[in-house]
């Protein structure tokens, strides 16, 4: 398997703002891209498959693809103000009923809103229609495609809080809300179908069929071989991102999850059960980037391991606030319990120890949901590597968890879905046998997994009932 890397930096224009600029993401596509054709001189790609952050945001100009601005990251919580407005309107209710989602700034309709409110001429151009909106799977196909597409799936668009999920098309009335039209909405197919061709894209050749676009996390489900009720994985990368399959009909959350629109091969309509952590995997970078006490995922896993616990530091990173299940935007990060004995060693101890105790949250909702236990639990995401970790999530959740060979199951998703639709792989069950499992976690006894995790809870309790302000123009809690 060839594959290419290239990261994509983050700008923090303000507090709780984040963006990305759309060049630059397209930059590191293409980029990525030739690393990975280098790898492999033999080999002519059969097919493109694009799995991309699903909310993460732009408008562009129709003619020349020229980004109008930069994009705006689904962990952004600039229109947190907006959607206080609409809530206070009385709309969550109506909103959640047709699209699944919660009434969050993590969403892409009211980034949008944001958008069309700042720049006065943005609205003149929705209406001429001679601007396109999409999220970043949108963005590339029309950049792959030598600006002809405006597309995108299913999973993209059940994230923009203007989808009903059950028509799986857009909805005028939302659309109108957040200030929208369709005529500068993307057509929408399922997740895999034949989209068009590439053109100009180079390293790509011309005439590549772009045959699958998805949401990252439905990739990952997808790529895990979740591909039947009850089956659930967890992703752990930037934000750790847990979906349960639940079939051809969308299930309603009592416990603060998401209902989204799952991925298939056949197009055939399938649901998800979600939660959505904001900050997992960037958590550690903070204490990289910002602290300075390790150099990375490595040194991470072996700091972790060299304190048999976090020396009773508690640390909550909720730098975008806390989603599933609580959905608290203006709740900030805090670190709890440092003593004089502290060291950084405990501190990323407990910034690992966070991420399983936010899946831990989930995990317990979902099974709520499910009135049953759960048998498996299928990981992903750069950091389901780390052992210490993915023993602590099996002492604290139960069931066994499952890690496969590759742990890249976003790209492998997009990539299966991509072959099926060009006849790389006959049908969904032949992509199924195709995962191999490397480790098997199981719980080891360990009575110290659920006392940290009962300082978690306690910790964000406090947070959630300290109803303290956030920088950024959020609103309280």
């Amino acid at each position: 398997m060839a594959g290419g890397y290239r990261e994509v930096p983050q700008r923090y224009p303000r507090p709780g703002w984040v963006e990305h600029d759309p060049e630059e993401i397209w930059r590191a596509v293409l980029a990525a891209t030739a690393e990975a054709l280098a790898a492999a001189p033999d080999r002519a790609p059969v097919a493109v498959g694009v799995a991309d952050q699903r909310e993460t945001c732009l408008f562009w100009d129709r003619r020349d693809g020229r980004p109008l601005h930069n994009a705006i990251v689904w962990q952004c919580r600039r229109s947190a103000p907006i959607c206080d407005e609409l809530r206070a309107r009385g709309l969550e209710a109506d909103i959640r009923e047709r699209t699944g989602l919660r009434l969050d700034p993590y969403f892409s309709g009211t980034k949008a809103l944001w958008l069309v409110r700042r720049d006065a001429s943005l609205a003149g151009r929705i209406a001429s229609g001679d601007v396109c909106f999409g999220t970043v799977d949108s963005w590339l196909a029309y950049r792959l495609s030598g600006n002809r597409l405006h597309v995108t799936d299913t999973t993209n668009a059940s994230r923009t809080l203007a989808f009903d999920i059950e028509r799986l098309d857009w909805d005028d009335g939302l659309l109108e809300l957040f200030g929208l039209r369709r005529a500068v909405m993307a057509e929408v197919r399922p997740s895999a179908s034949d989209f068009g061709l590439t053109s100009g894209s180079a390293p790509i050749p011309d005439g590549v069929p772009i045959a699958a676009l998805v949401g990252d996390q439905q990739a990952a489900l997808f790529g895990q071989a979740c591909m039947r009720p009850g089956l659930v994985k967890a992703t752990y990368g930037t934000g750790c991102f847990i979906l349960a399959h639940m079939g051809p009909r969308p299930v309603r959350s009592r416990s603060g999850l998401l209902t989204t629109v799952a991925a298939t091969g056949d197009g055939s309509p399938a649901y998800a059960l979600e939660g959505s952590v904001f900050i997992a995997g960037a958590a550690l970078q903070w204490c990289r980037d910002n602290l300075g006490i390790l150099s990375g995922w490595q040194e991470a896993e072996r700091m972790a391991a060299s304190v048999p616990d976090s020396g009773g530091v508690v640390f909550v990173p909720a730098f975008a606030g806390l989603g599933s299940p609580h959905w608290a935007p203006a709740v900030r990060g805090a670190l709890f319990g440092l003593t004089g004995a502290t060291r950084r060693e405990h501190i990323v101890r407990a910034a690992l120890e966070s991420m399983v105790f936010q899946a831990q949250d989930v995990l317990a909702a979902m099974t709520s949901e499910a009135g049953a236990a759960l048998s498996e639990l299928r990981v992903d995401g750069g950091a389901a590597a780390n052992d210490v970790l993915m023993q602590l999530q099996v002492d604290l959740s139960g069931p066994p968890v499952s890690r496969p060979r590759s742990v890249e199951s976003t790209a492998l998703g997009a990539a299966y879905l991509a072959g099926l639709t060009a006849g790389f792989w006959r049908d969904e069950a032949e992509v199924e046998s195709l995962r191999r499992e490397a480790r098997r976690f199981l719980p080891s006894g360990n009575p110290a997994a659920s006392e940290a995790y009962e300082r978690w809870r306690r910790a964000v309790s406090g947070l959630l009932a300290a109803r303290l302000p956030a920088a950024g123009g959020d609103a309280t809690v």
